[in-house]
């Protein structure tokens, strides 16, 4: 199987549905082959939301990323905030659309956007599960050009793992942001970056 930010036209498609509570609050979606954490919501990323929700954010977000929608989708729902969601895949991009709608959600918007291509905004906060595996140099490009789309004050939160780099992440980065470890649970780390 090719990788989840790769854009594969001949990969068969195999739609499934799964539902997920957070919060007490359920929410379904529609995953397919070529996405990522297809049929379940992996635990980073549960744990990414749980996090970013008991800070109870207020503003605009950006999901970089976003897959078939989970962060944004879910955020957006028990926050009431709007939402940018925007991956380079494009089958991903549909799936969100399709979850949108399905869960009702209002004041989000969807696009195909490799990195920050298609991002004309500024936001308060970027959230994002990010593609480890576009390799460390285009990951920290990524999270170095995440300040020129952010507001004043503006934060990023992530998650990232212990085996895929996070505390030679952490030590990397806290040049650039003040570096928050919020939350750590079976060697995933919840991060969060403000601009000094």
């Amino acid at each position: 199987m090719g990788h989840y930010f790769i854009n594969d036209e001949n990969l068969k498609s195999d739609i499934q549905e799964f539902l997920v509570e957070i919060k007490n609050e359920q929410f379904s979606f529609y995953t397919d082959n070529g996405v990522f954490s297809k049929g379940e919501l992996d635990y980073g990323t549960s744990l990414l939301i749980e996090t970013v929700i008991d800070k109870k954010i207020n503003g605009k977000a950006l999901d970089l990323g976003c897959g078939y929608g989970a962060i944004g989708i879910i955020i957006n729902k028990l926050l009431n905030i709007p939402f940018t969601m925007v991956d380079i895949n494009k089958r991903a991009v549909s799936l969100a659309q399709k979850n949108v709608i399905k869960n009702k959600c209002h004041d989000i918007e969807v696009l195909v956007s490799d990195g920050y291509e298609n991002i004309h905004n500024k936001y308060d906060y970027i959230i994002s599960n990010p593609p480890i595996r576009i390799g460390k140099k285009n990951l920290y490009l990524l999270i170095k050009e995440a300040r020129n789309y952010l507001n004043p004050d503006g934060m990023i939160f992530l998650v990232i793992r212990k085996e895929q780099g996070a505390k030679s992440f952490i030590r990397d980065f806290s040049s650039l942001y003040k570096v928050d470890i919020l939350t750590k649970s079976k060697n995933f780390y919840i991060i969060s970056l403000k601009c000094y």
